[in-house]
C-alpha cells in the first residue's frame, strides 16, 4: 500500500466510511487525528528516552519489573526464537524493561523496539501499546493498521496488565520487524501476551495482598491450582480488597449488569462484601482450600455462573515481642548507619530488598562502604551459601575469565591439573559482589548475562555447564548507565544487574557523621581515647574526597600518634589542617593571643594546662618568644 492510499483510507474511515479493519484500529486513528491532532503524511519516528529520564520511569516501576521478570524470561524462552521482541512498558507507554537479539540491536532501536521508547499514542500515533492503554484490550496492530508509514513493517501484540486496584499500570507487547502478511498469524501472539499479563497480575496480587485470604478462580477444576483464571483478596470483613483483572471482569458480571462494564469502574467493585458477588461469605473460605479436591471446591457468582476455587489463608502474624519489633532493623544492616531519616531509610529499604533475592546494584563513591554495604545484605538475606567479593579493576584481564568462571582440567597451558572452581560457582547458593562492575571486560558481561539469565556456568574447557544459584550485587563509583550509552558496558546486562539499586552517600554529606567518627574511633582505641573541641573541628571542616576509608585511616593514625587520651588536630593528618609544621605555628598564634599565659590558654580550649605543656615540648614552642 502507498502512503496516498493509507492517507486516503484513514480520512475514509475518519468520515466514518465503510471500512475492513478492527473497530480499535479506527477509533485510534480518530484520535489520532482529533485529540492528538496528528498528521498521516509526517512519520512518526521512534523516540527512545534518554537515561536520565528512563532511569526516573524505571525506578518508578521497579516493583513490577522484579514480580513480572520470571514471567516475561518465560514468555521470550517461547518466543525468541520466531524473531519477536518483548516490551513492558509502562502506562505511559515508555518500555521499561526488554528481551531482544543483540544481534539486531541497531534494527531494533531504530524501529522502537527497544529500552527507553516511547509508544504513546499521542506521540506515536496508532500503535498496538497506545492503542491498548486507550481500549484497555489485548489487542494487535499489524502492518498497515499502523497510523503512518514509518511503522507498517511491524506487526505488535499488546495485553493490558492492571493492578489490585483495577487500573491499568503496564503493557506488555511483543512485536516484529517483518512479518507474514495475514493479521490472523498473530492470534498465537495474543494468546501468549494475555495469558503472560495474567500471571504477572496474579503474581502482583499475591505479592500486594500477604495479610489477606486470596480466592483464585477457574471455570474448570483441572487448571485451578497450577493456572487459574483470576484471583480476588479478601480483607477480614469479607469486603473486596483486591482484584485482577479477570477477577473484576467477573464480580461486573456477577452482579447480573448486562454488559459487565462494572470493571472499569473499580470502586464499583472495591470495598464490597464479597457475599455481594459471589455465593460466600467468608467464614467459607476455609472450606475452599486445598484440604479438598479441586472438582469438590465449586464456587457460584449471583448471576448463576458456576467457578471451581482456591482459597489461600493468609501466614499467622509472628507475636511481637516488643513494640518496636516491626520496625527493628536486623543487626548487620544497623550497624551501618545513625539514627537519621536519611539513613533510617537507606537502611529500611536495604532490608526489604535483602531479602528479595533480586539482583542489586549499589551506587556510590569510593570509600562509602558498598562492599560493607553487601555484606550486611547477604547476611540479612538468608542465604545459606558464602559471600564472594570480586573486585572486577584488580584483576587482569588475561586471567578475569579463569577467575570468574573457572576451568577445566588442562583447559589452558598452566591450568591447574585438577581443574579449578571459579568465584561464581564458589558462591552457589550465596551472594558473589561484583565489585567495579563498570571495569569488566564486554566479553565477560556477556558471558555473565548467561549466568544471569540461565543460572548456569560452563568452566573454560569444560563441555558441560554446572547449574549455579547466585544472588549478584554489584556495585560501582562510576556512571553505569553513562558507560551503556556510549557501548562500553552492555545494556541489556546494566538493565539485569539494576532490578533495584542503592545509593549510598558520601560522608560530607552524611547527618550522623559523629556517629560515624565514634564507631570508627572506638574500634582504633579501645582504651577510650577522645577528640577535642578543635579535632573535631578539623574533622568536620575537611571534604573528604575519600570518604569512610579516608576517615578511618585518619582516626587509626590520629590513635597511634596520641600521646594521652585528647586526640588534638596535631595528631590527624597534615591533610586535615594537622602536621608539626602547621600545628606548632597554630599554637604559638594562640599563646601570643593569651599573653603567654598557658592556664589562660587551656581554659580558652577546655583542656588540662599539662596537655598544652605536653604539646609545646613536642612541637619545640617557646612560650616567651
Amino acid at each position: 500500500m502507498s502512503t496516498i492510499e493509507h492517507v486516503r483510507e484513514i480520512e475514509t474511515a475518519w468520515r466514518g466510511g465503510v471500512s475492513g479493519r478492527d473497530s480499535y484500529v479506527v477509533q485510534s486513528w480518530r484520535r489520532c487525528l482529533d485529540e492528538h491532532h496528528l498528521d498521516p503524511t509526517v512519520n512518526c519516528e521512534a523516540v527512545i528516552l534518554p537515561e536520565g529520564r528512563l532511569k526516573e520511569h524505571r525506578q518508578q516501576a521497579e516493583e513490577l519489573i522484579s514480580i513480572a521478570r520470571s514471567g516475561l524470561e518465560r514468555l521470550y524462552g517461547h518466543i525468541s526464537g520466531q524473531n519477536y521482541v518483548l516490551l513492558l512498558t509502562n502506562r505511559h507507554g515508555i518500555a521499561v524493561e526488554y528481551f531482544g537479539d543483540q544481534r539486531q540491536a541497531r534494527d531494533l532501536r531504530k524501529a522502537g523496539l527497544y529500552l527507553g521508547a516511547d509508544w504513546a499514542e499521542a506521540r506515536a500515533g496508532t500503535c498496538a501499546v497506545g492503542a491498548c492503554i486507550a481500549a484497555g484490550e489485548a489487542l494487535t496492530i499489524h502492518q498497515t493498521d499502523h497510523f503512518d508509514m514509518t511503522h507498517t513493517p511491524l506487526s505488535c501484540t499488546a495485553a493490558p496488565i492492571y493492578d489490585t486496584g483495577g487500573a491499568l499500570c503496564a503493557v506488555l507487547d511483543i512485536s516484529l520487524l517483518s512479518s507474514p502478511r495475514e493479521k490472523i498469524s498473530q492470534t498465537l501472539a495474543r494468546h501468549l501476551v494475555t495469558a503472560t499479563a495474567r500471571r504477572i497480575e496474579l503474581a502482583n496480587l499475591m505479592a500486594q495482598t500477604r495479610r489477606q485470604w486470596v480466592l483464585r478462580f477457574a471455570p474448570a477444576p483441572e487448571f485451578l491450582d497450577v493456572d487459574p483464571e483470576g484471583a480476588i483478596a479478601i480483607d477480614h470483613a469479607g469486603r473486596i480488597a483486591g482484584m485482577t483483572n479477570a477477577a473484576a471482569r467477573m464480580l461486573a458480571q456477577a452482579t447480573g449488569q448486562a454488559t459487565g462494564r462494572d470493571w472499569r469502574r473499580p470502586e464499583a467493585l472495591l470495598g464490597k462484601p464479597v457475599s455481594h458477588f459471589l455465593d460466600l461469605e467468608v467464614d467459607g473460605l476455609p472450606g475452599l482450600t486445598r484440604g479438598r479436591p479441586a472438582q469438590e471446591r465449586v464456587l457460584r457468582t449471583r448471576n448463576g455462573q458456576t467457578l471451581f476455587a482456591h482459597a489461600i489463608e493468609p501466614p499467622a502474624r509472628p507475636r511481637a515481642r516488643a513494640a518496636s519489633l516491626p520496625t527493628a532493623l536486623p543487626t548487620a544492616l544497623r550497624e551501618l548507619g545513625g539514627q537519621t531519616p536519611e539513613i533510617n531509610r537507606l537502611l529500611d529499604k536495604a532490608a526489604r530488598l535483602a531479602r528479595t533475592h533480586l539482583p542489586l546494584c549499589i551506587h556510590g563513591e569510593t570509600g562509602t562502604g558498598k562492599e560493607f554495604m553487601a555484606q550486611a545484605l547477604h547476611q540479612t538475606s538468608g542465604l545459606k551459601g558464602p559471600f564472594v567479593a570480586v573486585n572486577c579493576a584488580a584483576i587482569p584481564e588475561s586471567l578475569a575469565e579463569a577467575e570468574l568462571f573457572g576451568h577445566a582440567p588442562g583447559a589452558f597451558t598452566g591450568a591447574a591439573l585438577k581443574g579449578r572452581k571459579g568465584l561464581i560457582e564458589a558462591a552457589d547458593g550465596g551472594t558473589l559482589f561484583l565489585d567495579e562492575i563498570g571495569d569488566m571486560p564486554l566479553a565477560l558481561q556477556t558471558r555473565l548475562l548467561r549466568v544471569l539469565a540461565e543460572q548456569e556456568v560452563q568452566p573454560l574447557g569444560a563441555t558441560q555447564p554446572r547449574r549455579v544459584r547466585v544472588r549478584i550485587i554489584s556495585a560501582s563509583h562510576r556512571d553505569l548507565g553513562a558507560l551503556a550509552a556510549e557501548g562500553r558496558f552492555r545494556e541489556d546486562l546494566y538493565y539485569r544487574l539494576h532490578a533495584a539499586t542503592l545509593s549510598l552517600p558520601p560522608l560530607r554529606a552524611r547527618a550522623d557523621f559523629g556517629w560515624l567518627v565514634e564507631k570508627l574511633l572506638a574500634r582504633h582505641a579501645p582504651s577510650g581515647q577522645s577528640l577535642n573541641q578543635a579535632a573535631w573541628a578539623a574533622l568536620r571542616a575537611h571534604h573528604w574526597p575519600g570518604n569512610i576509608r579516608e576517615l578511618d585511616h585518619c582516626l587509626a593514625t590520629a590513635s597511634a600518634l596520641c600521646e594521652g587520651d585528647e586526640i588534638g588536630p596535631e595528631d590527624l593528618p597534615e591533610t586535615l589542617g594537622g602536621g608539626p609544621i602547621n600545628e606548632a605555628a597554630r599554637l604559638r598564634a594562640a599563646l601570643a593571643d593569651c599573653g603567654g599565659n598557658v592556664s589562660a590558654l587551656a581554659r580558652q580550649l577546655g583542656v588540662d594546662r599539662t596537655t598544652i605543656h605536653r604539646r609545646m615540648r613536642r612541637m619545640q614552642v617557646n612560650r616567651h618568644r
